[in-house]
């Protein structure tokens, strides 16, 4: 199993010692490294500014939200970013959700699987830069019709590093995560569990049994973003997580749409994460945070004593995930990487 270090969206600001981390990330031999974006920074500018203190290690997005931009803009950063990185990108693609997608970026969201599918094969078509580029779809249309005319198709002035450039979608519900093995060459999971994967190989399975699958098991990559705390105290090692759960399970999302809370659900803890839902979103954050039980923090985490995380491990490099995404500052990073290894 690889190791890959996340960086995460940025709250306030640039997060303290990122350029440290990342250094720290490519000297411990990690795999890659990841950037995010959510309605603040971007994924694309950090990882450029930051990745060019780097010289072996993937550079990746995780995620570029969809509806920030058109594919075609999109698939334009990344053939910059594949150049400027010597062939080391890679771009991981998310829907968001609705609140974001319509409240922040004023686009429709409704058929995002559907929307998916046509915005990656644009992007893999101007890349590849074959010809010239049109595309008559559902969601999008190149030239765009009913304009002044006056468009026409267009071929990248930029040729590719690589014609196949690795794309990862970001999935959490099963239709969307058989997509992803089905169109994409890597999955990028939130909130994976051990204790999920048949769920969640199954819904792999079915991608790849599509016909025009672009993969196998054998070369899909699954990387999960895995919080990962070594500490004596496995309860205050929790209480540093708990936090970020209630967040997503309460707040990232309205009452009736939230896909983070259903996979909390479809672990089996829909009483709690109702519970949850319920006070966060009454603005009762911190009883939201203590109705997160231990267990569901460790189900998704690895968290504890040494040698307990290696023990519990060993589920984790059972399942389908071939890449753990760590998170934390340069000597957090050196920690955790020796306890894992």
């Amino acid at each position: 199993m690889k190791l890959g270090y996340h960086i995460g969206y940025w709250s306030s600001g640039p997060p303290a010692g990122a350029l440290d981390a990342i250094v720290q990330a490519e000297q411990l031999g990690f795999d890659s490294v990841w950037t995010a974006e959510g309605y603040g920074s971007d994924a694309f500018t950090p990882l450029a500014w930051w990745g060019s203190s780097t010289t072996r290690i993937r550079l990746g997005t995780n995620i570029v939200q969809m509806s920030a931009r058109t594919p075609t803009a999109t698939a334009m950063s990344a053939l910059t970013m594949d150049h400027l990185s010597g062939g080391r990108f890679v771009l991981g693609l998310g829907a968001s959700g609705p609140q974001v997608v319509e409240g922040w970026y004023g686009q429709p969201y409704p058929k995002p699987l559907a929307r998916t599918r046509e915005y990656v094969e644009i992007v893999r078509r101007v890349i590849a830069r074959e010809k010239p580029l049109s595309f008559d779809g559902d969601f999008f249309q190149l030239p765009l019709q009913g304009g002044t005319g006056l468009g026409k198709p267009l071929k990248s002035t930029v040729h590719p590093l690589h014609k196949d450039l690795p794309i990862y979608l970001a999935a959490e519900g099963p239709k969307n995560v058989a997509l992803s093995a089905e169109i994409c060459d890597g999955w990028l999971p939130l909130f994976f569990s051990p204790k999920s994967n048949a769920f969640y190989k199954s819904a792999i399975e079915e991608g790849f049994a599509r016909p025009g699958a672009r993969r196998t098991a054998k070369d899909f990559e699954v990387a999960a973003s895995v919080p990962v705390i070594v500490h004596d105290d496995v309860e205050k090692a929790a209480d540093l997580i708990r936090p970020a759960l209630a967040l997503y399970i309460g707040g990232m999302g309205a009452k009736q749409v939230n896909f983070h809370r259903d996979v909390f659900a479809r672990m089996g803890y829909e009483k709690v994460a109702d519970e949850v839902q319920e006070l966060y979103l009454a603005g009762r954050k911190e009883e939201a945070v203590a109705a997160i039980p231990t267990s569901l923090v460790e189900d998704t985490s690895l968290i504890g004593p040494a040698a307990k995380i290696r023990d519990e491990l060993a589920a984790w490099e059972e399942s389908v995930v071939t890449t753990i995404l760590l998170r934390g500052d340069a000597a957090t990073l050196r920690t955790v990487a020796d306890t894992l290894r």
